[in-house]
């Protein structure tokens, strides 16, 4: 797997660009469960995902991007729960959830 095979390196930041995509619910729930207990680790990690849900659990800060720009940053429960930008909240208005990862 490529999380262990990075954390064997000790990277002070790990990325991960979209770790579920093109996986079965069976991964991306087993995927999500790894990242998220690194999360408790206090391991530093920057996500592009569109797993929202997941990243409501985990995340510190959230950076919405748009045409290549970032358009929010901040919080994570001020930019998912109240974004000030338009885009920002037509996008969060659109997603369904993602599945809860204990």
């Amino acid at each position: 797997m490529g999380i262990a095979r990075a954390l064997a390196l000790d990277p002070e930041v790990i990325l991960f660009d979209e770790p579920t995509s093109s996986l079965d619910p069976e991964r991306v729930a087993e995927v999500l469960s790894v990242i998220k207990s690194l999360a408790h680790r206090d391991i530093t990690m920057i996500i592009s995902t569109h797993e929202i849900s997941f990243a409501r659990q985990v995340a510190n800060q959230i950076l919405f991007m748009a045409d290549g720009q970032i358009i929010e940053r901040g919080q994570a429960k001020a930019v998912l729960d109240d974004a000030s930008h338009e885009r920002t909240r037509r996008f969060l208005q659109q997603l369904t959830p993602s599945p809860v990862i204990s």
